[in-house]
C-alpha cells in the first residue's frame, strides 16, 4: 500500500510542477509584452514631443524671416514646399532635408480678406500683407505614417 501511494505522489508533484512551470511562463510572457508595448509608447510619445518642438522652430523661422525682411515670405510661391535650413542664418530651400526620423515643410498660402468688414474671408481681395503659413512636421512610427501640422496667420507688422 505504501508503493501505491508515493506513486500517486510522484503523479501528483508532476502535475504541480507542471501547472506552476506554466504559471511562471504565461506571467513572463505577460511582463514582457507589456513592457515591449510601454517602450513603444514611450517611444511615440517622444517623437511626437520632439515633432511638436520642430513645429514651434519651424513657426520661429518664418518669424525670423518676416522680421529680417516681408520679402522673405511674400516672395514665396503659394502651395511650394519649403524646407527651413541653417547655415549661420535661417532660409527657406526647396531641396528637402531631414532632421532625423522628421521631415519639416512650411507651405504658404495667400490670405484674402472681405472688403467691407476687413476680415479675413474664402472670398474677397487678397491682402499682400498677410500670409497663411503651415508648419508640418512628419516622420514613419512603426511602420505608419505620422505628421503633426501648426497652421498660424502672419502679417507684414513693419510696413503698417
Amino acid at each position: 500500500m505504501k508503493k501505491t501511494f508515493k506513486i500517486k505522489t510522484r503523479g501528483f508533484m508532476t502535475v504541480e510542477i507542471i501547472v506552476a512551470v506554466s504559471i511562471i511562463v504565461v506571467s513572463v510572457l505577460a511582463a514582457m509584452t507589456v513592457t515591449q508595448k510601454s517602450i513603444s509608447v514611450s517611444r511615440q510619445a517622444l517623437h511626437t514631443s520632439q515633432a511638436s518642438l520642430l513645429l514651434e522652430e519651424g513657426a520661429e523661422v518664418t518669424r525670423i524671416l518676416r522680421d529680417n525682411a516681408w520679402s522673405n515670405i511674400s516672395s514665396l510661391s503659394a502651395g511650394t514646399n519649403y524646407y527651413p535650413t541653417f547655415s549661420g542664418t535661417w532660409a527657406f530651400s526647396s531641396t528637402p532635408s531631414n532632421i532625423g526620423i522628421f521631415t519639416r515643410t512650411v507651405t504658404v498660402a495667400n490670405v484674402n480678406r472681405d472688403a467691407t468688414s476687413g476680415n479675413i474671408a474664402v472670398s474677397g481681395t487678397n491682402d499682400p500683407g498677410t500670409k497663411l503659413i503651415t508648419v508640418t512636421v512628419s516622420w514613419t512610427e512603426s511602420g505608419q505614417a505620422m505628421s503633426k501640422t501648426l497652421p498660424f496667420y502672419i502679417m507684414d507688422i513693419f510696413s503698417l
